[in-house]
């Protein structure tokens, strides 16, 4: 049955291989419905890279794509190594690398799509044996070196992301991964097997560019975290160590650990005793985790389905936003019943099999990290002590000043660039148009004289929150200027930033001699939250936007100060 694509989000994708991609093409067209998302795929005719790529005139230029993904196979790659001269072998990943650059400068110049690349599974075509990985004349060491030339290649380029195809392999196996019989009749070097993987770890990667990523790791705790029933065991008891199955729980911490430090948020959720939940965190030689790793705690004998909610009340983020491991299978059902757009896996029996379970999930996709994302625990952990104090202080306004908010601003620079581009890709929630800008086009952006850039940080007496709002105007005329983008975090809500970004916004178009200011509220399924942001500032609906007279503003009041921060 033809699957109903209407209504759904659509992007545009280009796909260019050396070898078959058809299978590939209708594999991601299939899990982007899964996903709710429409690709509207142009797939070039077979062995056509470079010819689509360097052509100014070409067929994928004029489909004008969002995305484009390339697929070098190392079938391929072992078949041009065959025919270049011994000499020659030594420098083959450098010059690959640099025929990647080519093609990659190409779409560069002539587009604005970024460029997914499937990096090279491995092929040992057997001809020195294990010396193959200390001679530069194997193609075995040159296709390591290509994978890990790629790797640096990638870090250094803003909108070039490689999807990880050999980690694939390494998972299924290369008699599954790859059928010769298959190959030599078809040309086709993916097995038919293979491609709902490949397909779901391309439309992973997409997703997390458009946005779509979980952000928070909700836990369980006995028989999840730790082995055992701490209200039964005692902290004695319970399963923590480097050897047998405590092992297991151990090495389960150290991945949540390190995904608390890449800037997941971590919770907790547990039917327990708070106090006899939190023992271990504090007393337990063997813990990997601690109190300060949690952003949230609920331990309680509460319906966990209503904790977690209260936990996305603290949070502020979308439910399908988080994921909730549990190992009781009645628990996780309950959850989803309840809460249908959280991820709940649905983890194995034996906790020894946890880990490689999920690694194979791959939950945490992300194409960016930043400073910014390691210090999100401390972030989420001081809200809660300035939630703790408004409870304390009955009057609004007082809590406000209480705080002794101060507000850095600085235009786009080289500091804040890389920042604000990973923001742009995030946010989805406050945010007005939701616009999505790569590094490159910031940086053309602060370049510009048509458009005035705004970053704004935040701190008070609990610490720095970071930056927490990016505003990008453009002049359509001498007059008018254009709110193109407006964005901001969730968690400043309701402290009078609102009010301060837009005396700051309106004291720039004074400064620059604009009568009017024009914003624009574009609907997506996660944005509803400033459907009425600027009728609530005082902007008067006009067709389909929203102005301000310039002239006749009046400074809405806040608590916030402000002053320039040298360099971001």
């Amino acid at each position: 049955m033809k699957k109903d694509f209407s209504g759904l989000k659509t992007i545009k994708v280009g796909i260019l291989g050396d070898t078959a991609t058809q299978f590939l093409t209708q594999g991601i067209r299939g899990i982007g419905y899964d996903f709710g998302v429409n690709f509207d795929v142009w797939e070039a005719d077979f062995n056509q890279i470079e010819r689509q790529t360097l052509d100014p005139s070409s067929e994928l230029y004029s489909f004008d794509p969002e995305l484009i993904i390339i697929f070098q196979s190392s079938h391929k790659l072992l078949g041009k190594y065959n025919k270049i001269k011994n000499e020659q072998h030594s420098t083959f990943a450098q010059n690959e690398i640099e025929s990647i650059d080519s093609i990659y400068s190409s779409i560069s110049e002539k587009s604005t799509a970024k460029v997914i690349f499937y990096n090279y599974t491995e092929i040992d075509d057997a001809v020195f044996g294990n010396f193959a990985n200390k001679t530069e004349s194997s193609f075995l060491f040159q296709l390591r070196k290509l994978n890990f030339s790629l790797m640096e290649y990638a870090s250094s380029k803003p909108d070039f992301y490689l999807c990880d195809i050999s980690s694939i392999q390494n998972i299924v196996g290369k008699l599954n991964f790859f059928q010769p019989s298959i190959y030599i009749s078809t040309d086709m070097v993916l097995s038919i097997d293979v491609i709902p993987s490949i397909a779901l770890k391309t439309v992973n990667l997409i997703n997390s560019l458009q946005g779509k990523f979980k952000k928070c790791l909700i836990i369980d705790l006995d028989n999840t975290t730790w082995g055992g029933i701490i209200g039964d065991d005692g902290i004695e008891n319970i399963q923590l160590s480097s050897l047998g199955i405590g092992k297991a729980f151990t090495e389960f911490q150290h991945w949540v650990k390190k995904l608390k430090n890449r800037g997941i948020i971590i919770a907790v959720c547990s039917k327990n005793t708070e106090s006899v939940a939190k023992e271990p965190f504090e007393k337990h030689p063997d813990m990997v985790l601690r109190l300060d790793d949690i952003s949230v705690f609920m331990a309680n004998w509460d319906n966990k389905a209503d904790n977690i909610r209260q936990i996305q009340e603290v949070l502020n983020i979308g439910f399908d936003s988080m994921v909730f491991l549990d190992d009781n299978p009645f628990e996780r059902n309950i959850v989803r019943e309840h809460i249908p757009e959280i991820c709940v896996p649905e983890l194995p029996e034996d906790p020894a099999n946890y880990l490689e379970f999920l690694y194979e999930l791959n939950l945490f996709e992300t194409t960016s990290y930043s400073n910014e994302d390691a210090k999100r625990t401390k972030l989420y952990q001081i809200d809660a002590e300035r939630a703790s104090l408004k409870k304390n202080i009955a009057n609004e306004d007082d809590f406000l000043k209480s705080l002794d908010m101060l507000s850095y601003i600085n235009p786009f620079n080289k500091f804040n660039i890389p920042r604000v581009a990973q923001l742009s890709q995030r946010s989805n929630q406050f945010n007005l148009r939701t616009v999505r800008y790569t590094e490159q086009e910031i940086e053309l952006i602060a370049n510009s004289e048509n458009h005035f850039s705004f970053v704004f940080s935040l701190e008070d007496k609990f610490g720095d929150n970071g930056l927490i709002c990016v505003i990008i105007l453009k002049a359509e005329n001498k007059d008018e200027l254009f709110i193109d983008t407006w964005f901001m975090s969730c968690r400043v809500l309701k402290r009078g930033m609102e009010n301060f970004v837009l005396n700051s916004i309106i004291k720039s178009a004074k400064k620059n001699g604009f009568k009017s200011l024009k914003g624009e509220y574009v609907v997506t399924p996660k944005n509803e939250m400033v459907k009425d942001h600027y009728q609530n500032l005082g902007f008067e609906s006009q067709d389909s936007f929203w102005m301000l007279d310039v002239d006749n503003y009046q400074s809405k009041p806040n608590h916030i100060n402000t002053k320039e921060k040298v360099n971001g």
